[in-house]
């Protein structure tokens, strides 16, 4: 049986400040990829995501970023590799201490936005979140922490060389570039808005490993994850959706192994 594993981005407010309807998407998810505070999330809001998700059985990962809260992690940056390795271990290390206070555990890390682009071709930065990775799980005791990444990227390879476990990702709501990568956010159809073509662009991820590009072609994408964004407009209903058309096509969704 064909198995599929959906994340979607939670915790991203600030304060009094809420992006994501979390509550509603653990429902439907079966991991989630927090926010650590450098692009979106503060100490309560972690600390609430991670008890909703204990609560519902629902893998907690650490969605680690650029320290840039105003551009919500999607401005392009250049960190030195000793300080952004520093600054992913400080994320995860956070995300770990309420992890654990709910009954769980950082079961996972996601670079966001600008990083998780970035490392998808430059090793040097992949090498910095790599070893951020390691650091963290070095100081919690929880050894090699897996990893979420575009197929055949820089970041993928790194994590393997270190003797991370990698686990391959795809969204049937952006648009690919016949490469394989994800066309940029600046570009115009980038973010795939229809529902309809989401739903289905999803099943066709996950039963076949194939998605067509914005160009047309049809590209090869195996993936293990599936990832729905909560910040899109009708992000609940349409996971819904998502799941309950995945699940009636024979495929089964959990988290992944």
């Amino acid at each position: 049986m064909t198995r599929i594993d959906l994340n979607a981005d939670l915790g991203e407010g600030f304060g009094r400040w809420r992006l994501t309807d979390d509550e509603q998407l653990l429902s439907v998810v079966t991991s989630a990829n927090v926010a650590c505070g450098f692009h979106a999330g503060d100490a309560v809001t972690m600390r609430r995501v991670c008890e909703l998700a204990a609560e519902r059985g629902v893998r907690i990962g650490a969605q680690v970023s650029y320290r840039d809260l105003a551009g919500f992690g999607r401005r392009a940056m250049d960190v030195p590799p000793d300080e952004l390795a520093a600054e992913v271990a400080y994320q995860i290390g956070a995300l770990e201490v309420f992890a654990r206070a709910a009954g769980s555990r950082v079961a996972y890390v996601k670079p966001h936005g600008a990083l998780y682009n970035r490392v998808v071709h430059d090793e040097e930065q992949a090498a910095a979140v790599v070893e951020g990775i390691t650091l963290a799980g070095a100081g919690t005791g929880t050894g090699g922490l897996p990893v979420l990444g575009l197929p055949s990227s820089r970041f993928l390879k790194v994590a393997e060389r270190a003797g991370l476990p990698v686990v391959t990702e795809a969204f049937a709501d952006r648009a690919y570039t016949e490469e394989g990568t994800l066309v940029p956010r600046t570009q115009q159809g980038a973010v795939i808005t229809d529902a309809g073509t989401v739903v289905e662009r999803s099943l066709g991820l996950a039963r076949f490993g194939v998605v067509t590009s914005h160009t047309g072609e049809r590209v090869p994408v195996r993936a293990r994850s599936l990832c729905l964004h909560g910040d899109t407009p009708g992000a609940v209903e349409l996971a819904h959706r998502v799941r309950a058309r995945l699940e009636s096509s024979g495929v089964r969704v959990e988290a992944f192994a």
